[in-house]
């Protein structure tokens, strides 16, 4: 699957513009993260960013965390793609799906979507609320901070380092990712 046909998909389940922001980007910060770890797959790297929440909308994920991830599955096999590493992946960032992380890409999903909220978050208390204002020691400084964006798990975004990336060298990407899509997201 090529990313047009990803965003396709995407657009025709995914209609809440919070939703698509998100996936945009978790899709650029997983590009960053695969010139680093596997620039060869950036493309795919980034197919699973801009997919990995594509259930959003249509299952009871709050009631029912472990349909998470599979329901996202089911509906891209309806769609005709038979990827299992695309799916494993997919699940891989929601560990009460039953799929832990064992892969540089599965623990690059799992640390870039809490990231990507994470950063969004850490903007948002700057007075222009601008990701080009965020510093790094402004991010490890609200890292610390347990209840600051209590939501966005912080294991899951050190799980980079499983990855073989190490997490300052994370935050910076997902930062210069984020600013390059500043407009498109908002931010």
């Amino acid at each position: 699957m090529d990313r047009a046909k990803a965003e396709e998909i995407l657009h025709r389940y995914m209609k809440g513009e919070n939703y698509l922001q998100h996936s945009r980007t978790v899709e650029v910060i997983m590009r960053g993260v695969a010139r680093e770890l596997a620039p060869e797959e950036e493309e795919y790297w980034g197919i699973v960013g801009l997919l990995h929440d594509l259930d959003e909308e249509h299952c009871a994920w709050k009631e029912h965390p472990e349909t998470h991830g599979p329901t996202s599955v089911e509906i891209l096999k309806k769609e005709g793609i038979d990827d299992p590493v695309l799916f494993d992946a997919i699940c891989a960032h929601n560990p009460a799906s039953g799929v832990r992380a064992s892969t540089p890409l599965q623990y690059a999903i799992l640390a870039s979507d809490p990231m990507s909220g994470f950063l969004k978050a850490v903007a948002q208390v700057y007075p222009d609320k601008k990701i080009a204002s965020v510093k790094h020691k402004s991010v490890i400084k609200r890292f610390n901070e347990s209840r600051f964006a209590a939501g966005a798990n912080r294991l899951y975004m050190e799980a980079i380092e499983d990855a073989g990336l190490d997490f300052d060298e994370f935050i910076d990407i997902a930062l210069e990712q984020m600013r390059d899509i500043a407009d498109e997201i908002g931010l």
